[in-house]
Formats: C-alpha cells, sequence, structure tokens
C-alpha cells in the first residue's frame, strides 16, 4: 500500500514543473504558426505549391520516425531519473538549435537552393520536436493516476503552452514587421524583416533551454513502469492493431488533429490577414490574447464543471459555440463590420471562448483513452500510444498547412509583393477574409460533431472505467 499512496498527491511544484515542459516547447513551436508560411512566401520567395508538397513529404518521414520513436522510448528500461525525463531533457539543446537554423536566410541563394535548404531544417526540426514531445506527452501518465489530477496537469499544460506562445504570438508581431508604403485605402504595406525574426528566434531557442531544464527539476515519475513480460512486451504493430479498435482513442485523435489543425490554420491565415488584410500585424498579438484569455475565466471552476458535466459533454458544447462565432466573421463580410479589426477581435474571443475546454483538456482525454486502453488490453503503452497521437496531430499540421497554402495559390497571393513594397489586389485581399473566416468554422464544426457523435468515453461511462482499471491495478499489486 505504500508504493500505491505514490501514486498521486501532486503539489503545485508539480503542475508549474509539468507546464514548463510545453512551454519549453511552444516557444519555438509557436513560431510556426505565426511565422513559418510567411518566412518561406515572403522571406525566400517559395512559392506556395511547393510549401504544400515540403510540408506532405515530412509528414511522410513523420509517419516513419514517430511511431519508431514511441516504439523505441517504451522499450527502454527506465534511468534511475525516470523513463521519460531524461530524453527530454537531452533533446532540448538539439531541438533549440534545430528551431534557430529553420529562420535562417542565407544570402544570395536561388528558390530552389532556398527550397532544399527549407526541406533540411524543417525537417530536422520536426525530428527533435518529436524526440522531445512523445516522452513529455508520455509523462503526465506516470506522474499521477488520479482523474481530477490528471485534469489539473492537463489544464497547467495548456497554461504552459499558452505561456510558451507568448513572445512569439504577442511580441514578435510588433518587432519583426516594417512599413515599406501604403495601400489606396491608407492601411500601410507591412515587410517581414528576417533578420529581426532570425536573432529572435535565437534567443526564444536559448530560453527554452533552461525552461526544459526547469521542468527536468520540478517533475517527477511516480508511477512504476510495467514490468516487461513475454506477454506484455511491446509490440508496435499489435498495440497499433489494439489502439485502431479503441474508438475512443480514434475519435480523440481526430478531434485533436482537427484542433491542431484549426490551431495552426487560424495562426497562419490571421499572420496575413493582419498584415495584408488589416494592415495592422501588431494587432496579431490581440489574436493570441483574445484566444487564451477564456482560460483564465474557467480554469478557476473547470475541474467542478468537469464533477458536475463531464469532459466530453463541456468539450462538445464549447465547441458548438466556438463554430457559431467564426461563422458571424464569415457571414459578415462586405459589411462595414468586416473591415473593423477590433470587431473581429470580439468574435475571436467568443470562439475562444467555445474552443477553451478542448484546449484544457484534450491532454486529460488522453489520458482516459490511455487507461481505457490499459483497462481492454491489461497493457500500460504510453509510448506508443502517444507516438500514435502525436502523428495525428502532425497530420493537422500537415492539413492545415498544405490546405493553407493550396488557398493561398487560389487566391492567387503574392508573397514578394510586399518584399518589393507593393500593394495586393483587392480580391485577392477579400478572399483572404474569406478563407480566414469560413475554413476555421468548418473545422470547429467537424470537431463538435466528433465529439458529440463520435468519442463515447461519457462522465458516466468513465467512471465505470477508472473504477474497474483500480481494481485491475490493486489485483496486480497483490499478485
Amino acid at each position: 500500500m505504500a508504493e500505491q499512496s505514490l501514486t498521486h498527491g501532486i503539489k503545485l511544484k508539480d503542475k508549474i514543473g509539468y507546464a514548463l515542459g510545453d512551454a519549453g516547447g511552444l516557444l519555438t513551436f509557436s513560431l510556426i504558426g505565426a511565422f513559418q508560411n510567411k518566412f518561406y512566401t515572403d522571406a525566400l520567395g517559395i512559392s506556395p505549391a511547393k510549401i504544400a508538397v515540403l510540408i506532405l513529404i515530412a509528414r511522410v518521414w513523420d509517419a516513419i520516425n514517430d511511431p519508431l520513436w514511441g516504439a523505441f522510448i517504451s522499450s527502454r528500461k527506465p534511468s534511475p531519473k525516470g523513463q521519460f525525463r531524461p530524453w527530454i531533457l537531452g533533446f532540448s539543446i538539439p531541438l533549440a538549435i534545430s528551431a534557430a537554423l529553420m529562420f535562417l536566410k542565407i544570402p544570395g541563394l536561388s528558390e530552389g537552393k532556398y527550397l532544399a535548404y527549407a526541406y533540411i531544417t524543417y525537417i530536422m526540426y520536426g525530428m527533435m520536436y518529436t524526440a522531445v514531445n512523445i516522452p513529455y506527452g508520455s509523462l503526465a501518465s506516470v506522474v499521477t493516476d488520479d482523474e481530477l489530477e490528471r485534469s489539473s496537469l492537463s489544464m497547467w499544460r495548456s497554461i504552459g503552452a499558452g505561456v510558451g506562445g507568448l513572445p512569439g504570438t504577442i511580441i514578435l508581431p510588433m518587432v519583426v514587421y516594417t512599413v515599406v508604403g501604403k495601400y489606396p485605402n491608407g492601411k500601410d504595406i507591412q515587410q517581414l524583416n528576417e533578420t529581426k525574426l532570425f536573432w529572435c528566434v535565437v534567443i526564444l531557442s536559448v530560453i527554452s533551454v533552461f525552461v526544459y531544464f526547469a521542468h527536468y527539476k520540478l517533475t517527477k515519475e511516480r508511477i512504476a513502469p510495467q514490468k516487461k513480460t513475454k506477454d506484455n512486451s511491446s509490440n508496435a504493430i499489435a498495440t497499433i492493431k489494439a489502439l485502431i479498435k479503441n474508438r475512443a482513442f480514434v475519435m480523440i485523435c481526430i478531434a485533436s488533429m482537427m484542433l491542431i489543425a484549426f490551431q495552426f490554420y487560424y495562426q497562419s491565415t490571421f499572420t496575413y490577414l493582419f498584415t495584408d488584410y488589416f494592415g495592422k500585424p501588431g494587432l496579431y498579438a490581440m489574436v493570441t490574447i483574445c484566444t487564451y484569455l477564456p482560460m483564465a475565466i474557467f480554469i478557476p471552476i473547470m475541474n467542478k464543471l468537469i464533477v458536475k458535466f463531464g469532459k466530453k459533454e463541456l468539450c462538445a458544447c464549447g465547441m458548438a459555440f466556438a463554430t457559431v462565432a467564426c461563422l458571424i466573421l464569415f457571414i459578415v463580410r462586405g459589411m462595414p463590420l468586416s473591415e473593423n479589426p477590433y470587431f473581429f477581435l470580439v468574435l475571436t474571443f467568443f470562439s475562444g471562448l467555445g474552443q477553451t475546454f478542448l484546449v484544457l483538456e484534450v491532454w486529460a482525454l488522453v489520458m482516459d483513452v490511455i487507461d481505457y486502453h490499459e483497462l481492454r488490453t491489461g497493457r500500460r503503452e504510453e509510448g506508443m500510444a502517444y507516438a500514435f497521437f502525436s502523428f495525428t496531430r502532425k497530420l493537422g499540421q500537415t492539413l492545415a498547412g498544405v490546405g493553407l497554402n493550396v488557398l493561398l495559390s487560389f487566391i492567387h497571393y503574392d508573397g514578394t509583393a510586399t518584399q518589393r513594397g507593393e500593394a495586393l489586389a483587392p480580391d485577392v485581399l477579400s478572399k483572404l477574409y474569406d478563407i480566414s473566416t469560413l475554413v476555421p468554422a468548418i473545422m470547429l464544426a467537424i470537431m463538435a460533431v466528433v465529439l458529440f457523435f463520435g468519442y463515447d468515453l461519457s462522465k458516466k461511462k468513465l467512471e465505470v472505467v477508472h473504477e474497474q482499471l483500480a481494481e485491475a491495478r490493486a489485483k496486480e499489486i497483490t499478485e
């Protein structure tokens, strides 16, 4: 019983330490959504169609790399410092270096050479992020086995992600642009300054290493790894087959894939929207505030809401509410309101209000389905489960990146125009507004449907799952 008591009872130190893990990653990862596409189109002069192919090829490699790394992590014998934490710390420096290289513009190269450089650095960063993020994602399941504590960790992870993303999405948009001209209506033509952007990325990359070190020092793995036997030894193919048969796991993968697609899409699209359509790139900082401010409203009462209504129920209703807010933004196109960035930000706040529940609880939902997998199979396979889940999130990133660049090509966006101090055509700006509002509304609607009708771990069912799992674990201890 003494061993069992160590599996819960986490303190504030644990929560802060766990949050720092995502804060360290988002210091650089948030830059992909906020600046990478615009860096490629405007600074390197790469066409959107070629960027789309780059993202697709990178994801093909991820399909190979992610499961292999997840299986490797699961198969390793834990060190005295734990099974997951040492990997996070060890790869934090390579991750920081690869992030800085991804935003480095070497002067005088042709578009073809810039494209080759983009392939190398983008794929390298993706591999290093996988090396850190798969063990980090698996960590929560060995920090505590208590449902509400896991929910709390999920919320703290979201807080860490929000804090880590603040420099890239609030400070940098006010620093890395230069006014190079005027549109006929008086709005500024803004140019991305790649030199300022690179040095900002270098600073954030260095900071991320120190943040990861603090994460390592403040966290603790409490749940002992399952003993490896011939019956429960890791088998990547068998594990994936079992996970695919787990309806709840598949549905949360789809919902999370759409969530990351939505987040990357709107972050990238809004960079273009506020820079080119509104002519106020500094206001992009308010998008992050409007999206994350609702978290401050719900975090103090989230566990009470979960106890009363359930995680699935809250997340599904929240996504439906967010869908309506985005649809209103699309419906007002052509009206004077669509020219007002502050009206846009108000509706973005209401959309963020609905998104808050899934953003805060997605990692708790993942831990729930991993628990359900353990109940169904008798095996706790966090590494492989999270690797598969992480890959689906990268598919979401791919969906956003490819979709955005296909749409930019469709509306004939010219990434080099602002570099020449030229204005974009009015019809291009109008279509830019359309793809920035309608597409996010569709993504949110899909998430609402998946959570309402696909994900089946309701509040009542989850209570039964945790009761049965506790009995199974207790039986294993006595044996």
